[in-house]
């Protein structure tokens, strides 16, 4: 069954900037990441990278799963499937 224009329209929204396209691509090459590591590998804002990573959840592209004291960020399948597209272009 094929997904709505307007779901494709939400993963699209989702990763409509560079800083999400890099932590997609940063969470593909890992087994998962916290805030704290998404934030220092990019040398960006906590905050920033914070609402990134909330949009890209929010679009269904990556799960946070919750341990203790911190958040543990992975893609999810639509994750995978968006990154796949990207490396599309990559050639």
């Amino acid at each position: 069954m094929s997904k709505s224009a307007k779901v494709l329209e939400r993963y699209y929204k989702g990763v409509a900037n560079h800083h999400r396209i890099a932590i997609l691509k940063m969470l593909h090459d890992s087994k998962g990441m916290t805030l704290i590591e998404i934030s220092e590998e990019l040398h960006g804002n906590f905050k920033t990278i914070s609402e990134h990573t909330k949009r890209l959840h929010q679009a269904g592209l990556i799960q946070k799963e919750y341990r203790s004291n911190f958040v543990l960020h992975t893609l999810s399948p639509y994750g995978e499937i968006m990154y796949k597209t990207f490396r599309l272009f990559d050639k």
